[in-house]
């Protein structure tokens, strides 16, 4: 049982600790066509986070020419190049599984507003003021 876990160990990436529930997040994920590889963008909201350690899965949900399209990424997969936070949602709910049913405003989420004093300790450089 120790190996198994050892191999799991080997094979996680770093987990990105600023990605949560009702976040918008640009997924960098590679696309292998032929020989061709290639890094496709999937931007969208996090509905659910799912699962533990080497088996977690998280679901990004956008809007494409008004159909609503969701897709599941492991997070510890080699093609999940990068998970970049574009915009942080403030919700109270683990799994937002509501907001298929909904359009338009009513499909918004709020944004969580990030204090200052909590970005110096994140390492973002604060905007001077004048």
């Amino acid at each position: 049982m120790n190996e198994i876990r050892a191999i799991e160990a080997s094979q996680m990436k770093e987990k990105p600790d600023n990605v949560t529930v009702g976040d918008t997040v640009k997924v960098h994920f590679r696309i292998i066509e032929g020989k061709n590889e290639r890094i496709q963008i999937y931007e969208g909201l996090v509905i659910a986070i799912k699962n533990s350690q080497i088996g977690k899965t998280f679901t990004v949900r956008k809007n494409s020419y008004g159909v609503g399209v969701e897709r599941i990424f492991p997070l510890h997969s080699p093609r999940v190049a990068k998970v970049e936070l574009v915009r942080p949602g403030r919700v109270r709910r683990a799994k937002l599984y509501y907001i298929r049913e909904k359009v338009g405003k009513s499909a918004k989420i709020r944004e969580r507003i990030i204090r200052k004093d909590t970005k110096a300790k994140t390492g973002v450089p604060e905007t001077p003021t004048t």
